[in-house]
Formats: structure tokens, C-alpha cells, sequence
């Protein structure tokens, strides 16, 4: 079985480098700002989700999952925890390859379905915290 550091290890170097951040927007006080800025600095492209649609980090936002019109790799996802099994069943429907819950967003039926549709998924994680360990 695999451990969740491999799980964690294989989204962060193998998944793809397009990575939806569901809830970001242009708040520099959200976690969700910082937490996209350094994926983009270990050469991750963002795609900003959030109902405002805004433009984050130069990269264009969109409303939902559904609208980004090209492949998303993984969906990190910043809304709390009542909210995240939805966006995490978009994830499975829109073909993305892993789901990743940030820290306090926890939800054991989402991730269970999650898994079961084949995707890797980590969860109260951080990959901000976790890619500088990479080496």
C-alpha cells in the first residue's frame, strides 16, 4: 500500500504541473494567495477557481472547474471542509489525475470516493509546506 508521503511525493513531481486552486482569489491574506505564488515558483502553472473569476498571479481565473477549457493535472482545493466533497467530485468529472485537500479541509467520504475513481488524493496537507522538502 502506498504511503501518504509517496502519495504526496508523486502529485507534487508526477501529476502534471496544472494545478487548480479552488478559492483563490486575489486576498493577499487568504492562505490560498501565498500557497499559489509558490507553486508558481517551483514552476507550477495556477489556474485560479472562484466565483469572482479573477485574474491571480497573471494567470486567468474561472467561476468552477468545469469552465477552465483545458486539462487540469490536480485540484487543490481551499474551501472548508462542508464544501470540498463537492469540488472534489468535480475533480473526478472533469478528468483531473489528484485531488489535494489543504490543511483543516477534511472529509473521509470525499476522499474515499475520490480514491475509488482512481485518483490520488492527500488531505489536511499543505503543498506549500511539503514541495521545499522535495529537495
Amino acid at each position: 500500500m502506498t504511503t501518504e508521503a509517496e502519495t504526496v511525493r508523486r502529485i507534487l513531481t508526477e501529476s502534471g504541473d496544472t494545478w487548480a486552486v479552488v478559492g483563490l482569489s486575489n486576498n493577499r491574506m487568504r492562505a490560498a494567495y501565498g500557497v499559489a505564488q509558490t507553486l508558481q515558483r517551483f514552476g507550477k502553472r495556477i489556474v485560479p477557481v472562484h466565483p469572482k473569476a479573477e485574474t491571480v498571479h497573471g494567470e486567468q481565473g474561472y467561476a468552477s472547474l468545469a469552465d477552465i477549457p483545458f486539462p487540469v493535472d490536480v485540484v487543490d482545493v481551499f474551501v472548508n471542509s462542508e464544501l470540498a466533497g463537492a469540488v472534489a467530485d468535480q475533480a473526478v468529472e472533469i478528468g483531473a489525475k489528484a485531488v489535494w485537500f489543504q490543511l483543516d479541509v477534511i472529509d473521509e467520504a470525499a476522499y474515499e470516493r475520490t480514491r475509488a475513481a482512481g485518483l490520488d488524493m492527500v488531505m489536511h496537507r499543505c503543498p506549500a509546506i511539503e514541495i521545499p522538502k522535495l529537495g
